[in-house]
């Protein structure tokens, strides 16, 4: 009944659909987070998130989208904000080897990187200068966790005013209800909840468009 009656609203009528450039944004896939070894790391959706990104940015950095990656490090705990996770607040050190980006999906001689301190990748960095020089106008969400950074950095581009798509099997997250519920309210009200295909589809026909001779 809740569901029917966001419907009624008007909620998620209209589709955000895509602009004139896509970009991507890879949120906080470090090895925290994808590696099991450490605390937060090797959450099942998480690792189908990152193998679904793998593919998403092989295509991307074939056609020259721009892409930003960030991971979430700090100096000691007096500049971090005031997590509630203890494993964020013991491991995410700029010393610590789970803040080093998953080599799957990190590309040095081409992402944007950036460390953010928040949990949204716009949040008082570079990307959406890096963004508006590249004339980036639609953005594609992936990485991790999705109630969280991926939450975040949704509404944060939502804000920015792109076009915000985020694949439901490029982001992930510790568990799947929270993941579901998310990307369903995310979905009401700021962006399109995609897949992996619906995204490359996009890409291509973004990529085969460039090519095209525009008419005078």
């Amino acid at each position: 009944m809740g569901d029917d009656d966001y419907k009624n609203r008007s909620y998620g009528e209209i589709p955000v659909g895509t602009g004139f450039k896509p970009g991507i944004v890879v949120v906080d896939f470090q090895l925290g987070f994808t590696d099991p070894d450490y605390p937060l790391g090797g959450a099942p959706l998480v690792m189908r998130a990152l193998e679904n990104t793998e593919t998403l940015l092989k295509a991307a950095r074939r056609y020259g989208v721009p892409v930003a990656s960030c991971n979430t490090a700090y100096m000691n705990e007096r500049e971090m904000p005031y997590w509630k996770i203890t494993a964020v607040r013991e491991t995410f050190r700029h010393d610590h080897p789970s803040v080093a980006l998953d080599p799957r999906i990190h590309d040095p001689a081409y992402d944007l990187v950036v460390c953010k301190k928040g949990p949204s990748i716009f949040f008082s960095t570079g990307v959406a200068d890096y963004f508006a020089k590249e004339r980036v106008d639609t953005v594609i969400v992936t990485g991790c966790n999705t109630s969280g950074c991926i939450r975040a950095t949704a509404i944060d581009a939502f804000s920015h005013r792109y076009r915000t798509l985020v694949p439901e099997d490029c982001v992930g997250d510790i568990e799947e209800q929270p993941h579901r519920d998310n990307l369903r309210d995310l979905g009401r009200r700021y962006v399109d909840v995609v897949d992996l295909d619906h995204a490359l589809a996009y890409l291509e026909r973004w990529h085969a468009a460039q090519a095209t001779p525009q008419e005078a």
